[in-house]
């Protein structure tokens, strides 16, 4: 089997080959495990919240919820967090 015919599907009803749904399968299944970047920690995560145009991961955004005001911390979470930007909404 050459390189090509293992990014291919033939449909059994038609009979028809087609080589881009494999391809664009493999990217959404690349994207998804690499994960975004969380504007907290600065790592890719797979699993988050979306705050705006950001991405918080589930880790920081426990620590975020449990730090106290007075940990030091928490003036880091709010550095991190001024990153975020609200998006205009146009009309």
């Amino acid at each position: 089997m050459d390189e090509f015919s293992k990014n291919c599907i033939q449909y059994n009803r038609t009979g028809q080959t087609s080589c881009v749904e494999v391809d664009y399968l493999g990217m959404l299944m690349a994207k998804k495990n690499i994960g975004e970047e969380c504007v907290i920690c600065e790592e890719s995560k797979i699993k988050g919240i979306h705050l705006y145009t950001a991405f918080i991961c589930t880790d920081c955004e426990s620590d975020l919820i449990s730090t106290d005001m007075n940990n030091p911390k928490y003036k880091y979470f709010l550095k991190q967090l001024r990153k975020v930007t609200n998006p205009e909404i146009s009309s």
